[in-house]
């Protein structure tokens, strides 16, 4: 779900496998991406992942670092999500986002070969696109509940509207 000029591109980690059987992002009931995306202005009305392409109206897109369906995150072997920030990059040069929103702390870490980093804004840009690390949706992550999320989602919104 990508398109030219996007404000924001979210990039998950990868789809788990009642999202792949779905064919819409973040379709597991219990995860937050759609409600943390309301809350942070995103949309004007909760989405249901089947309304996805309300998304991309809005200029918002959504892609997976790594394509393979898997039932958890942690399935993923290092050096898919290697290749996965390639294509990833491929995409980019192509749709030309303004900024990209990882979703996953550790996700991002292992597609960059990096042993640590920050939620938030990231210093070095990706294929001329800013980028934001934001913490995995999934109602798996108890580290952050859907307030926190949603301020952090809403940050992200106003910097791609800058």
């Amino acid at each position: 779900m990508i398109a030219p000029g996007l404000r924001v591109l979210f990039v998950g980690i990868n789809p788990g496998l009642y999202t792949a059987w779905t064919g819409h992002h973040f379709a597991r009931p219990g995860n937050r991406f759609w409600p943390t995306l309301h809350r942070a202005g995103f949309s004007k009305e909760q989405l249901h992942p089947s309304q996805q392409a309300e998304l991309l109206r809005e200029g918002y897109g959504i892609t997976n670092l790594v394509n393979r369906a898997t039932a958890t995150a942690d399935e993923v072997e290092p050096a898919e999500f290697v290749a996965g920030r390639k294509r990833l990059a491929a995409k980019i040069r192509k749709y030309r986002p303004k900024l990209v929103a990882f979703l996953g702390v550790g996700a991002y870490c292992q597609a960059f070969g990096l042993k640590k980093a920050a939620v938030g804004p990231q210093a070095e840009p990706f294929e001329g696109a800013r980028v934001w690390v934001l913490p995995n949706p999934s109602g798996l992550n108890a580290n952050y509940q859907l307030p926190a999320l949603a301020s952090l989602f809403r940050a992200v919104r106003a910097a791609a509207n800058r």
